[in-house]
C-alpha cells in the first residue's frame, strides 16, 4: 500500500525537466502509420490481429487505446513501438520509418525515444529504486552524475525521492511503478508508451500513478496509453477504441464541454457505451 491516502500532487519548485527529446512545435506529428496490420498463423487460419490502421500522434498527445480483450489493443502499441513485427503497412517514428530496421537499430531508437510502463514493473531486485533508474541511461551512454541528478529530479517529481535508495522489495506496489514510470522518462523520450500501468494497483496507488502521468504530460510528454479502465482513460485527451483489430471510433476530451474529471468520465461514459463497450 502507497503511504500516500490521496492522489494529489503538490506544486513542484525544482529544477525544469525536460520530458520529450526535441523542442519541435507541439502540434508536430510524432508518430504515424499507413495500412498497418499484424496477422498471426491461426491453428486453422490466420489471425488478423491488427488492421489497416491509419493513425497520427502529436507532440502534446495524451492518446488512449480502449476495447474490449482480444481488441488488439495492446498489439497495436506493441508495433508502434517496434517490440512486435507488422505482417504490412508502414510506421514512421520522428520522420524515420521504423518498419524493416534490424532489432539492434530498433533497440537504440526505443532506448533514445521511447519510454515504456508495464503492468509489472520489471524492477531488477537486488538494485536500489535510483539505480533501477539510472541503468537505460548507462546503456545510453550518458554521463552518470547527470543521470543521477535526473533520476533524483524525477523520483521527487513524482514523490518518491525519500525512496531512492531502497530496494524493490521495501516498496509498495504503487511505489515500484512510480519508479518504473521515472525509469521509463530518464532518456528524456519523445513518446512514452504505457500497456495497463494501473492494471497491478489498487485504486488509491492507481489514482496516484495517473496524477503522476497526467502532471508530466501537462509538462509536454506524449504518452500513448493502453487501458480498460474508465477512470485511466479520462486522463487523456484523444481515445481510441478498437474492434477486432481495427480502430472504429475516437472522443477527444480536450475540448470546453469536458471541464472537469467528472464531465469528461461521464462523456466517455456515454461514447463508450455508444461503441458497445
Amino acid at each position: 500500500m502507497d503511504i500516500a491516502a490521496s492522489p494529489t500532487l503538490h506544486p513542484v519548485k525544482r529544477p525544469t525537466i525536460r520530458f520529450c527529446a526535441t523542442d519541435s512545435a507541439m502540434n508536430c506529428t510524432i508518430l504515424e502509420t499507413e495500412n498497418l496490420g499484424k496477422t498471426y498463423n491461426g491453428a486453422r487460419t490466420p489471425v488478423e490481429a491488427v488492421r489497416n490502421i491509419d493513425l497520427t500522434i502529436r507532440r502534446g498527445d495524451f492518446t488512449v487505446v480502449m476495447g474490449s480483450s482480444g481488441s488488439g489493443k495492446s498489439t497495436l502499441l506493441y508495433l508502434l513501438s517496434g517490440l512486435e513485427q507488422l505482417t504490412h503497412g508502414t510506421i514512421t517514428f520522428e520522420d524515420q520509418r521504423i518498419d524493416g530496421l534490424s532489432q539492434k537499430k530498433l533497440a537504440l531508437l526505443r532506448r533514445r525515444g521511447m519510454g515504456f510502463v508495464f503492468q509489472a514493473m520489471h524492477l531488477v531486485p537486488n538494485l536500489t529504486l535510483l539505480e533501477n533508474i539510472v541503468v537505460p541511461g548507462s546503456l545510453a551512454d550518458q554521463n552518470h552524475q547527470r543521470l543521477e541528478r535526473r533520476a533524483m529530479e524525477l523520483l521527487d517529481l513524482l514523490e518518491i525521492g525519500r525512496l531512492a535508495h531502497r530496494l524493490p522489495s521495501q516498496l509498495s506496489g504503487g511505489e515500484q511503478q512510480r519508479g518504473a514510470l521515472a525509469r521509463a522518462l530518464i532518456n528524456s523520450p519523445t513518446m512514452l508508451f504505457a500497456d495497463e500501468p494501473t492494471g497491478a494497483l489498487n485504486s488509491s496507488a492507481g489514482q496516484i500513478l495517473l496524477d503522476c502521468l497526467s502532471a508530466i504530460h501537462q509538462r509536454g510528454q506524449a504518452v500513448l496509453m493502453v487501458t480498460h479502465d474508465l477512470t485511466a482513460a479520462c486522463r487523456g485527451n484523444r481515445v481510441l477504441y478498437m474492434r477486432d483489430g481495427q480502430i472504429v471510433g475516437e472522443k477527444r476530451l480536450d475540448g470546453d464541454d469536458t471541464p472537469t474529471r467528472d464531465a469528461r468520465e461521464q462523456a466517455l461514459y456515454g461514447w463508450l457505451t455508444q461503441m458497445g463497450w
